[in-house]
């Protein structure tokens, strides 16, 4: 969210100390390293850090004894390593994310089994135990631990609207909108289909506009998909609204699990996370009630997700057709919480959360200050390379790595995972971290008529653009803000969904935190049509589809033309800026996302989904839903036959296949389609087994 002032990017993940910003220099130092730097705000009394993988063996022995006993860790097992601890006044050592079965081999794999965080007494010197610990050859990296801060003002822009007011503004404006769903915000939601007629045209003395087109394509998308609820989005940011009237049906539910049961019923490490969970206060609550809570992710989720067809409020790019069940999930991984931000421990178990509970795409309307932000305007500038970046953030990076590697399945619709985060609000030629990192997208703002937006940042880095809304560039000048929609002044802002004092609501917000969440909502539409028509993706191919759809951006900037807008609206007789448009050429990404392309080019893309590979304890049953891989597949009927019936036995009932195991060992099963297709999948049965097949 971009507020109206020279605030820094809504959810900018900044460690403040008292009242000043501070560039993080967290430790990531190597055997026998130098000294280890780390912020003036860092948690007291606590240190990250990773092992070597050679102390595997003794660590898990430690973790095994600690869970038997039932009683917390202290130290490590490792003799070297628990003498220093001792010496620093450590009390608590635990491994930061929870042991999941169905997981573990991968995480392993990813080495974040070694990542621990140590508790100290409150007077122990944390840099001088920092460096200690870093000298340590079993340690491979130290990292400060501190809790991420949202940089910006509490009076941040925002407009709120009523439905009833919604309803009553809509039945003035007549438009294309009203033939796609009944939803009366859908024609003011100029981001999803704009007529190039909008209310917030030609408000101020600059006459700025909006240009027909200039939006996600979501007209011609709709008439392919809508949405599908296989698809997960993973929400990191405040608490969203899970009761909003416009939301509580395309809430992601844990079916294993039920909220206050006290239980960690599936197995996951977390209890009680029916809804997601509060990573901020470690608890499977999510909240949105704080005085201080703005409603961000809330508002966020409803670009994504918002019901369409129900009659409600606004419309969502994926947000089903009305019908129950229809549009995408959304997860709420809480990392905000009224004047709190997560702790960069929970910020990693939150993103590993979501690939491990079945996200596929990672919702990040946050990130570090570029490092071209200016001192001059109030920035401190964060992280200039990758490599900073991976250095001082280790933990971050890595947890990001897992996301992308390890969500979705290699047998389901992408294999991988897509991180989505805002380019940031600082006006500068870069994109923040970890937006700029080159295995996320990053995404900046446009306006309402192709221009970037006034505040977006942009470089070489930006993967692609969507609407942001501009305040700055369509507002009157010396004309306040209002809090609630009735004078005529639409801002060119984004509508979605929002809550207020902790009711639902509607409203209006504008930043690179609402134009990221259009190319999350394009990206899970693009997946819900590759489902429909049972196509398969890595990661890595849809993304290129993703930027190959985008409708590009440089022709509008490469005309000589200058835009201009009022940095500081409010101020009267306050003189315009201007901007020449070239400087933006070949720094808007690969240009405008647009969902109605995309789908027509995952049509004949990717590959065929095939029949997962099954693996089954014996004496037990492995249930597998034929119709997912297969176009109209719940219209279709199938023959199984297994070619060892002494090692695994298969039957069909409708379209489920029933794999039972027998004996270890492994054998063939043939399914016959009455589409005239067959595929062979291989069964393997051990004694033991879980769900992801790792032993």
């Amino acid at each position: 969210m971009k507020n109206k002032f020279l605030y820094t990017a809504l959810f900018a993940l900044t460690l403040t100390a008292c009242s000043e910003q501070e560039l993080i220099e967290q430790p990531s130092t190597p055997t026998g390293g130098t000294e280890v730097q780390l912020p003036t705000d860092v948690t007291s009394g606590e240190l990250l850090i990773k092992f070597d993988p050679a102390m595997t063996e003794i660590l898990d022995r430690t973790l095994a004894v600690a869970t038997r006993s039932g009683g917390a860790m202290t130290r490590s097992g490792i003799p070297s390593t628990d003498e220093v601890l001792a010496i620093l006044g450590a009390y608590h050592f635990e491994r930061i994310f929870p042991v999941d079965p169905r997981n573990e081999e991968r995480t392993r794999t990813a080495g974040l089994h070694l990542w621990y965080r140590v508790k100290f007494d409150e007077n122990t010197d944390v840099k001088e135990a920092a460096r200690r610990l870093s000298q340590l050859g079993e340690v491979s990296k130290v990292q400060a631990n501190s809790r991420i801060q949202r940089a910006y003002k509490k009076q941040s822009y925002r407009t709120y609207i009523s439905e009833s007011a919604l309803i009553q503004k809509a039945t003035t404006r007549a438009g294309e909108t009203e033939s796609i769903f009944d939803d009366p915000g859908l024609s003011y939601q100029w981001h999803y289909i704009n007529s190039g007629v909008n209310a917030f045209d030609n408000q101020n003395e600059l006459q700025n506009g909006s240009i027909a087109g200039c939006d996600v394509g979501c007209a011609e998308a709709w008439k392919k998909c809508t949405g599908d609820p296989s698809i997960i989005v993973a929400v990191l940011d405040e608490g969203v609204m899970n009761t909003h009237p416009d939301l509580i049906d395309n809430i992601w539910i844990n079916e294993g699990e039920k909220l206050y049961a006290g239980k960690d019923a599936d197995g996951n490490g977390y209890e009680d996370d029916q809804y997601g969970y509060n990573f901020v206060n470690n608890s499977p609550v999510i909240t949105w009630q704080d005085i201080s809570d703005s409603g961000h992710g809330t508002h966020v989720a409803g670009t994504i997700a918002a019901m369409n067809g129900n009659g409600k409020g606004v419309c969502g790019i994926a947000g089903g057709d009305g019908s129950p069940n229809s549009g995408v999930k959304i997860m709420s991984c809480q990392v905000f919480s009224g004047n709190y931000g997560v702790s960069l421990d929970g910020e990693a178990r939150a993103i590993k959360y979501a690939a491990d509970n079945g996200a596929v795409i990672l919702q990040c309307s946050w990130g570090y200050n570029s490092a071209l932000a200016s001192l001059v305007d109030g920035y401190v500038p964060g992280p200039g390379s990758e490599e900073e970046w991976s250095e001082l953030y280790p933990l971050e990076k890595e947890a990001l790595d897992y996301f992308i590697n390890n969500a979705g399945s290699p047998n389901g619709v992408i294999d991988g995972g897509l991180a989505i985060f805002a380019s940031g609000n600082e006006y500068a030629a870069m994109p923040s971290f970890p937006a700029a990192y080159s295995k996320c997208i990053s995404v900046s703002a446009v306006a309402a008529d192709f221009t970037p937006a006034s505040y977006t940042d942009y470089g070489k880095e930006v993967t692609i653009s969507a609407p942001g809304g501009d305040t700055e560039y369509y507002n009157p000048v010396g004309k306040n803000d209002p809090e609630i929609w009735k004078d005529g002044i639409y801002s060119g802002s984004i509508l979605s969904t929002l809550m207020k004092d902790g009711q639902p609501a509607y409203g209006y917000m504008d930043g690179t935190s609402m134009a990221c969440p259009h190319v999350s909502g394009v990206a899970a539409l693009g997946l819900s049509y590759a489902v429909k028509q049972r196509r398969h993706f890595k990661a890595t191919e849809f993304i290129e589809l993703l930027k190959e759809s985008a409708e590009p951006l440089d022709p509008y900037y490469s005309t000589g033309a200058v835009k201009r807008f009022y940095r500081n609206h409010l101020t009267h007789g306050a003189s315009a800026t201007k901007v020449e448009l070239s400087r933006y050429i070949g720094k808007m990404g690969k240009g405008l996302a647009n969902a109605g392309q995309l789908l027509n080019k995952i049509d004949g893309s990717g590959s065929d989904m095939v029949v997962p590979n099954v693996y089954v304890s014996e004496a037990a049953t492995s249930t597998v839903n034929l119709a997912s891989y297969f176009i109209k597949g719940e219209n279709l009927t199938y023959t199984c036959t297994s070619a060892d019936t002494a090692i695994a036995t298969v039957k069909v009932t409708g379209t489920l296949m029933e794999v039972s195991g027998v004996k270890t060992g492994a054998t063939r099963i043939t399914v016959k389609v009455s589409n005239g297709t067959d595929q062979t999948i291989t069964v393997t049965v051990r004694k033991k087994a879980n769900d992801n097949g790792w032993m």
